[in-house]
């Protein structure tokens, strides 16, 4: 297996071999000041600078079991990750992006991190919290100071402000609800979800009111990330009639207007789980990383 971590540059329609690796890579975020990028390998996260690509590793403390969910806040000074290393299902992390102390921020297992807001103020993530198992999305307010931690209490504990630690369910069992993004200007949050009958790309504002499907097709659509510029989404469609969001198919990458309008198949290939899971666009919206895999 290879994995080949690859750019697309939309104004030109080209793309980038950035770096080709023996084995599975997954799951490129772009760093906000647009030098390198984070991947997950095997539970472990890396840095790959883009002026000489190649496969640093980034130290998470104990947090060896991280999975696909990771990325940046604006401004660029922390890195959020999820990790299942407490044995408890994946729980919500940050930690300075220069290295430092890792802190769990979430306020129960199993919670994914997926995307934080462009003020840097809220964070967004699906997580299950009943007995039904389904997936929903909730948002929390990221911790103000770095020493923060989170209580073990999902009320305000000692340190944080009135509701730091509370978190909002938005939506509520309509069906298994995944991947949430936020728009560039912060006031919609994108996610796929499957109460249709199968995995849609839908929007709503971040408040959680007037959830509805962006649009409806018969492809499986997954992973929607709206550019930091506010003029595109990108999202991986997968072939009809696939369950979940499995690795190593012949998916497509789709790109559109906000509004879902103006879709196009723009890059064909091997992929799935793992080829742009989290927020992957470049700080000014001209390109998003991806991974494609070739036996």
């Amino acid at each position: 297996m290879k994995s080949l971590i690859e750019t697309y540059h939309v104004a030109t329609d080209t793309v980038r071999l950035v770096l080709e690796v023996e084995g599975r890579v997954e799951a490129p975020n772009w760093s906000p000041d647009g030098r390198w990028l984070m991947v997950n390998s095997a539970g472990l996260l890396y840095r790959v600078p883009l002026d000489a690509p190649r496969l640093e590793r980034i130290d998470t403390g104990p947090a060896t079991r991280c999975n696909n969910d990771h990325g940046f806040s604006p401004d660029g000074r922390t890195l959020y990750l999820s990790s299942h290393h407490e044995g408890q299902g994946a729980q919500i992390y940050r930690m300075p992006v220069s290295g430092g102390t890792l802190q769990k921020i979430s306020p129960q297992a199993p919670s994914w991190w997926h995307a934080v807001s462009p003020d840097g103020k809220t964070i967004a993530y699906p997580a299950v919290r009943d007995a039904s198992k389904v997936l929903d999305i909730y948002t929390m307010s990221a911790p103000r100071k770095a020493d923060q931690t989170m209580p073990s209490s999902p009320l305000a504990g000692e340190g944080w402000d009135e509701g730091a630690s509370r978190e909002t369910r938005l939506t509520h069992g309509i069906g298994h609800s995944d991947g949430p993004d936020f728009s560039a200007d912060g006031s919609r949050i994108y996610w796929n979800c499957d109460a249709t009958g199968h995995a849609q790309i839908w929007v709503m504002n971040a408040d959680g009111s007037d959830q509805h499907p962006l649009f409806t097709d018969n492809h499986v659509n997954w992973f929607p990330h709206p550019s930091p510029c506010g003029r595109h989404l990108v999202y991986l469609a997968y072939p009809p009639g696939t369950q979940g969001h499995p690795a190593d198919l012949p998916v497509a990458l789709v790109l559109c207007s906000p509004d879902g309008r103006n879709r196009r198949r723009i890059r064909e290939l091997i992929g799935g789980q793992g080829t742009m899971n989290v927020p992957n666009w470049a700080p000014d919206g001209s390109a998003f990383a991806y991974i494609r895999y070739e036996p």
